[in-house]
């Protein structure tokens, strides 16, 4: 919709608005100090309506503003992360900005994957939502529940799949070498000194 149709509409909502809260044209002039006139030629279309004269017509009414004009309803303020899919797995990117710590949630879907176990330059963290998840980890070879974290070096050839029991969702996170994060228990508590 243009901006001169938009423009054309405020005038038979101003009528509309002002007959169905019983007003007058000489009531609504006295309570926002514009001329009865002017309010006439607003609500027929033969005055372009202005901030000035609309926003004492707004409060006059009690109304926001976009009420008056009309305009379009506000979008859904969420932004939404595009999953991208790479080799049957979804990826859910959750940090924007390039290079540093990158955090993905990922779902591996049930499948029977061979293990390829891989190496790169980084250090991964990655902590278990729901499902098994098998992790190949040089010579190890566990499969990892919700609740459970691991992390390692990325150097050390590695691959993660499904168990084949079913999908498996998870955190990573993957940092540049010598980035590293910890999961950390909470201390115990230690006897109060005198």
């Amino acid at each position: 919709m243009s901006t001169e149709d938009v423009l054309a509409e405020v005038g038979a909502r101003l009528r509309r608005l002002r007959k169905e809260r019983e007003v007058t044209l000489a009531a609504l002039s006295e309570t926002t100090g514009i001329s009865v006139s002017t309010l006439s030629r607003l609500e027929s279309g033969l005055r372009k309506p202005s901030l000035e004269l609309l926003l004492p017509i707004a409060q006059a009414h009690q109304v926001p503003l976009d009420e008056l004009v009309g305009a379009p309803p506000v979008g859904d303020p969420r932004v939404r992360a595009e999953p991208l899919v790479r080799h049957g797995r979804t990826f859910w990117p959750l940090t924007r900005q390039p290079g540093g710590l990158q955090a993905f949630k990922v779902l591996v879907p049930q499948s029977q994957e061979q293990p390829d176990p891989r190496t790169h330059e980084g250090y991964e963290w990655l902590y278990v939502l729901s499902g098994r998840l098998r992790v190949v980890l040089g010579e190890h070879d566990v499969v990892m529940t919700a609740g459970e974290a691991a992390e390692f070096d990325t150097r050390v050839p590695h691959w993660f799949g499904s168990t084949g029991e079913g999908p498996a969702e998870f955190l990573s996170l993957f940092g540049p070498q010598g980035e590293r994060m910890h999961v950390r228990a909470k201390p115990t508590r230690t006897r109060d000194l005198p």
